[in-house]
């Protein structure tokens, strides 16, 4: 792992974090704080993809798609790792191993394109961000998250120790940028305009706090009040919908 960012390197860096990727996820950490994002991120693609074809770029395991899957009329996903794409399909999920800049679909293929947590591991992202329009019908929305420099999250990562994904490996072994919320309004690609924000993980300073149950009383309940409000700038995690023009 090199950490350049190239396909190449970041699906080794997943295969090798596919095994360990469910640890603190899904059902083995129901109502914990990745159950928590994946909610608050799907919420907000509910609004623009109920009934609606959906492409996820960047699945990983299905654990998103899924639950897009349960309102959109059809969902499918792309990811660069087999190892995590194995899962996806465990799951019965439609998904192709595929690179975020090189999208296996034809112009116009869906209402609705959206990615977490991969635009920031993309060097060429905004080739990444074009292709999601490419494929987006118009009058569709691309939906982007990003990591966001003005945040508690941007501090423990920067500060913080790395986090441990297999064996000797780490956080560090990852290409990873960070946006502002500034800095997304200048990569938004041209025949598209915001119409939406969100911003998550904008209290809760580390996953760990949400291993207790007060801990996820509390930061849950923070987590979705603020998420809308003018705070969603300080989120962690910022996304935006975009909607493509005709």
């Amino acid at each position: 792992m090199d950490g350049s960012g190239s396909s190449e390197s970041n699906r080794t860096y997943y295969d090798a974090f596919a095994d360990a990727y469910e640890k603190h996820r899904g059902d083995n950490d129901p109502g914990g704080y990745h159950d928590l994002l994946d909610e608050l991120e799907t919420d907000f693609v509910r609004r623009f993809g109920a009934g609606r074809s959906v492409l996820e770029i960047g699945c990983g395991t299905g654990l998103v798609l899924q639950r897009i899957a349960r309102f959109a009329r059809e969902a499918k996903g792309v990811d660069l790792s087999p190892r995590m794409l194995e899962r996806a399909r465990a799951r019965g999920l439609d998904v192709t191993e595929a690179s975020a800049t090189a999208l296996p679909f034809p112009d116009h293929a869906f209402d609705v394109t959206c990615s977490f947590k991969v635009l920031a591991h993309v060097p060429e992202i905004e080739q990444a961000l074009a292709e999601m329009v490419r494929v987006t019908r118009p009058g569709g929305h691309v939906i982007a998250e990003f990591y966001n420099p003005y945040s508690l999250r941007w501090l423990v990562k920067r500060f913080g120790p790395k986090g441990r994904i297999a064996g000797d490996k780490d956080e560090g072994d990852v290409y990873t940028r960070f946006d502002s919320p500034s800095q997304v309004r200048r990569l938004v690609p041209q025949g598209c305009h915001i119409v939406a924000s969100r911003g998550i993980r904008i209290a809760t300073p580390t996953a760990h706090v949400m291993r207790a149950k007060l801990g996820r009383a509390l930061f849950g309940s923070a987590e979705r009040f603020l998420c809308d409000s003018p705070l969603r700038i300080f989120g962690g995690f910022y996304i935006v919908a975009m909607e493509k023009r005709d």
